[in-house]
């Protein structure tokens, strides 16, 4: 297989474009970057991190059984040297793009998707910033192969707003990911109120937060960037295994992309931006197009018009089934069982469930009037990050589906099921070889959609890149044009 990923890329009537590329960060330049930006105690917190997380690897079996210590991240990344050092070196993997037949790369962190995980505030905005200080510095001189992407902290809309500011437009960053699912104390816990709720729950940004995000989002449309989540849900309360990485892990980045992607629908954005287009990555595309279609069916039956109200029971009609077919205790406690018609909301009564403002229609926030609008949201606004490998990929076009999806293809260079570089284009290939996908599914996957879901709003997105006329062709872009407001 040494050569077939270049002699696939030559057969092929369009470039490709890697939508999710990774580097494998230097782990001493991104340190002495740190020490640049929070000082020498800042790169004291992060090895004392580094050491908390290593105390899985420490314990004996009864004290990870004792303290339920999650089996922690094992990578295991590829032993293949050259492949490593690709990873490692920028002006390699520039060298190597051609063979492993791709054209044009995003390049997203690997150690750096842990930073906005980071729990003391000061230090994960210290790191973000040093990594994208470290990352715009390393690949610059590869523009024309390469758009790195900048890590934008986002606990707070202020500090998402200041780190999207000098990614953007200090640093000249083109593509950001942030963590869609911030980590949050629960107040009422914390102060005892339920002790049963965890201590913490995953803000979506998007829907309830007790933060206003949307003038970040506007300043994203401003800048003309489209927001993809790069971020799992490791932590998560169902990923707990003392002794199992494949537990932990296995659709760990679906779960999260899920939660994000209904907190951005449920809550409205695209609505509200409705050229802002978001890209959820690394995931795939199945539990979208579950996703889709479970919005679909509740827009059915839970919008205001489909909804049953519990006021509307007949009350005379149910004493009378009670009376015909209940027995003498059924019959006594006729009244009482009529306030309790609701199995999940026990005494409570048909008055208090009947109220208008307990009868909701959560899809009149989110603007969506109707099935096409749900459909709109998913093929025009959502993008979904796929590997290579993942068969699944072919249910974003099957017409059975009755919406098309926008699948992105990813190379996921530095992952643990990536032991080949050269094999990453190949088995992406074999959807088109197997029958799975058209050459027009395989076209949109390798090249249209990341094309599409990072011009929108910055159609010189891939300017002075080898792939600048294709896409200005394939898109039909005149010229390249600014559409980024001025700050």
């Amino acid at each position: 297989m040494e050569h077939r990923a270049a002699d696939i890329h030559a057969g092929l009537k369009h470039p490709v474009i890697d939508g999710d590329g990774h580097w494998m960060e230097p782990i001493p330049i991104f340190l002495e970057y740190l020490r640049e930006v929070g000082g020498p105690g800042s790169v004291d917190q992060m090895r004392a991190l580094w050491r908390r997380n290593q105390a899985w690897y420490q314990a004996t079996w009864p004290e990870r059984q004792h303290n339920r210590l999650r089996r922690t991240i094992w990578w295991g990344v590829t032993s293949n040297t050259l492949d490593k050092a690709t990873a490692l070196l920028p002006a390699l993997l520039n060298e190597r793009l051609p063979e492993l037949g791709i054209d044009f790369a995003l390049i997203y962190p690997s150690f750096g998707l842990t930073i906005n995980g980071i729990p003391q505030n000061d230090l994960h905005r210290a790191a973000a910033r040093a990594y994208n200080m470290m990352t715009a510095d390393m690949f610059a001189p590869f523009a024309a192969r390469f758009a790195p992407v900048a890590i934008i902290p986002a606990r707070t809309p202020d500090e998402a707003l200041e780190e999207l500011e000098y990614a953007v437009r200090q640093r000249g960053f083109k593509a950001i990911m942030l963590r869609g699912n911030q980590e949050r104390p629960i107040p009422g816990a914390a102060e005892g109120i339920d002790p049963q709720k965890a201590a913490w729950y995953c803000d979506t940004i998007a829907l309830d937060s007790p933060y206003d995000y949307d003038p970040f989002w506007q300043r994203c449309v401003d800048f003309g960037v489209a927001v993809t989540q790069h971020s799992g849900s490791g932590r998560w309360s169902d990923r707990a295994s003392i002794s199992n990485f494949t537990y932990n892990h296995v659709g760990h980045f679906a779960e999260s992309n899920h939660a994000f992607a209904r907190g951005v629908f449920l809550g409205g954005l695209v609505r509200r931006y409705p050229s802002l287009n978001f890209g959820f990555m690394e995931g795939g595309v199945s539990w979208a197009c579950q996703m889709c279609l479970d919005l679909i069916e509740h827009w059915e039956k839970r919008r205001r018009a489909g909804l049953q109200y519990p006021s509307a029971t007949s009350v005379a009609e149910m004493h009378q089934l009670i009376d015909r077919y209940g027995d003498q205790r059924l019959k006594v406690n006729a009244d009482a069982i009529m306030n309790n018609l609701d199995a999940f909301r026990p005494e409570c009564s048909l008055e208090e469930l009947g109220r208008p403002e307990h009868v909701t229609d959560d899809f009149e926030a989110a603007g969506i009037n109707s099935k096409e609008d749900v459909r709109a949201v998913f093929s025009s606004n959502f993008y979904f990050g796929c590997e290579a490998d993942d068969r699944a990929t072919m249910w974003a076009f099957d017409p059975r589906m009755g919406v098309r999806l926008r699948p992105v293809f990813s190379s996921d260079f530095t992952h643990f099921d990536v032991p080949d570089f050269r094999e990453v284009i190949p088995e992406a290939f074999e959807l088109l070889e197997k029958g799975l996908v058209t050459e027009q599914d395989f076209r949109e996957f390798t090249f249209i959609n990341a094309a599409r879901l990072h011009t929108r709003n910055n159609p010189d997105f891939f300017k002075d890149t080898v792939v600048e006329q294709a896409v200005a062709d394939e898109l039909a872009l005149e010229r390249p044009l600014r559409v980024a407001k001025e700050a």
